[in-house]
């Protein structure tokens, strides 16, 4: 985690290294400093799919579900305008559609 905030701070916009650093809060159980770097990995680079999809994740678990399916429309709106085939999957996600769905329960965790 160290490197990886060294790295941040020779260069705050390194999407690689601001993916790893928030997936490191995810694998940690620092889900709220996870949602907070995945927020500023979408600032940079708004195209950066998986962000999406697992800060999505981090949310769900936080129980803030409303910010999780905001989060996941967006993700479908950037892979759907990106043409990005390695996770258009995230628009067929079974997983995900339940909480984009406007007709959707409330919560579904894990």
């Amino acid at each position: 985690m160290e490197i990886l905030k060294s790295l941040l701070a020779q260069n705050p916009r390194d999407s690689f290294a601001r993916y790893g650093l928030a997936m490191e809060h995810v694998i940690n159980g620092d889900l709220e400093e996870a949602v907070t770097e995945f927020g500023i990995l979408l600032e940079y680079n708004p195209d950066y799919a998986a962000a999406y999809f697992h800060g999505g994740q981090a949310l769900e678990k936080l129980g803030r579900i409303e910010d999780a399916r905001e989060m996941y429309r967006k993700g479908i709106e950037t892979t759907s305008r990106t043409g990005d085939d390695h996770t258009k999957s995230f628009n067929r996600s079974r997983r995900i559609s339940p909480l984009v769905s406007n007709h959707a329960p409330a919560c579904r965790t894990h």
